[in-house]
């Protein structure tokens, strides 16, 4: 950990699974109090479970610490919901929850850090241009680029009081270049995502809020990715693996650890950057 998070409300948006998980998983770690949402119900309960056991096990490191004389800080809590995050309504009830959440356990009303990893590419395929629907391509746009802006537009008037605040989207390489997946809407709203990261980080400055994105390489973080190289072969894996300067594919451990370098005071005058975590390209 390279900050604490204590007493901290952090959403995180797509927790169920991949970078979510471990984006969540790591705040809790740090002392926050994590409100992570998905619409997959039982993968949510399984990051809470991870969750719990790394609680318990951090538990049992502080007594020993505490019977050698040391001194350590233990983790913070994990609460669950449900939540389309296409639905600006469900999205304005979820941030109003976390806020008055956090005011009920004695602070302000308000969320510390916005974390929003949901996206992807909804099960769709690369097809030629000409095969793809309206309907697909708004569907890519509102889960990742409009979820983003309605979280934003809800946590903005409880940082802008506090005069603080961090926001952090999870977007890709293929917002940077272009997508290895050959899906034209995700490549479009990722790029879109970062230009919404650069126009908020500019309106919401004056308020002392930070609004920073992350792009990763290709992780082997869910389903989708799973089959995306699965569908390359031997051959096309090691071809992708030799395109990186590290020589090796990331992590979701990976991503989590840049999201908590933009969420942490160490980053208190970065604003508007992307940060590409792709292993070098």
């Amino acid at each position: 950990m390279i900050a604490r998070f204590d007493g901290q409300t952090v959403v995180v948006t797509g927790a169920g699974h991949g970078f979510g998980r471990a984006i969540a998983l790591a705040f809790a770690e740090g002392g926050a109090r994590v409100w992570a949402c998905d619409l997959n119900a039982e993968a949510l309960a399984e990051t809470v479970r991870l969750a719990e056991a790394a609680r318990l096990a951090e538990a049992a490191r502080l007594a020993e610490a505490a019977r050698l004389g040391g001194a350590a800080q233990a983790g913070g809590g994990m609460a669950t919901h449900v939540v389309d995050v296409t639905d600006a309504e469900a999205v304005f009830a979820f941030v109003r929850a976390a806020e008055a959440a956090a005011a009920a356990a004695g602070g302000d009303a308000r969320v510390d850090v916005l974390v929003n990893n949901a996206g992807g590419v909804g099960g769709q395929v690369g097809r030629p241009l000409e095969e793809v629907s309206g309907e697909d391509w708004r569907a890519l746009f509102a889960v990742n680029v409009d979820a983003a802006f309605a979280f934003a537009q809800a946590v903005a008037p409880g940082m802008k009081r506090a005069r603080a605040g961090r926001i952090v989207n999870i977007s890709s390489g293929a917002g940077l270049g272009i997508s290895l997946t050959g899906i034209q809407a995700y490549a479009a709203a990722k790029a879109a995502q970062i230009g919404l990261t650069r126009q908020l980080a500019h309106e919401l400055g004056p308020w002392g809020i930070t609004v920073n994105n992350v792009a990763p390489g290709f992780v082997r973080s869910n389903p989708s990715t799973e089959r995306q190289w699965q569908s390359y072969g031997e051959e096309g894996q090691r071809a992708l693996v030799e395109r990186i300067a590290l020589k090796r594919l990331g992590t979701p451990q990976d991503i989590a650890h840049a999201v908590l370098f933009f969420a942490s005071p160490y980053a208190g005058w970065v604003t508007g950057q992307v940060l590409a975590v792709d292993g070098g390209k």
